[in-house]
């Protein structure tokens, strides 16, 4: 049976009493830091062209999409390491920059007039790309979680 002080003891512990610890407060904050403020996401859509193209041990395509942009991504795995090759398309100008991102790296690459970039040698994990177009919000694609 419970009784009064029992549960007076249990609503004081549960209010406030038992401090959150310093390792979730700090990966909040962290979570928090990667936010792109008033920046237009860039969903994921099914890319029929590339399905069943390439074998499971080879590249993976992944494809987004808003109203005025794409992106296609091809993710390499080896050595335990991500390349990234993509092309953002229409091609998003001249003065643009794409953000390949990761919790812990960014690595800025300029499009070629084609809206091609690479990066290498990314650690696994979670990672999403940014595109900056002068005038323009920038326009990002949902984080994805790639494994070895």
């Amino acid at each position: 049976m419970i009784d009064d002080e029992y549960l007076l003891a249990a609503l004081r512990i549960a209010s406030g009493h038992d401090p959150i610890p310093a390792h979730v407060s700090a990966t909040a904050r962290d979570l928090y830091s990667l936010r792109l403020a008033h920046a237009v996401t860039a969903a994921p859509v099914q890319c029929a062209a590339t399905r069943g193209v390439r074998g499971a041990e080879g590249p993976r395509v992944v494809r987004f999409a808003t109203d005025d942009l794409l992106f296609d991504l091809e993710v390499t795995i080896g050595d335990g390491l991500i390349d990234l090759t993509g092309r953002v398309s229409p091609y998003p100008g001249q003065d643009s920059t794409v953000d390949i991102r990761t919790p812990h790296l960014t690595v800025t690459r300029i499009p070629a007039p084609g809206g091609q970039f690479a990066a290498t040698g990314l650690p696994p994990g979670w990672f999403s790309v940014v595109c900056h177009r002068p005038g323009h919000r920038p326009v990002a694609t949902r984080w994805v979680r790639i494994r070895p």
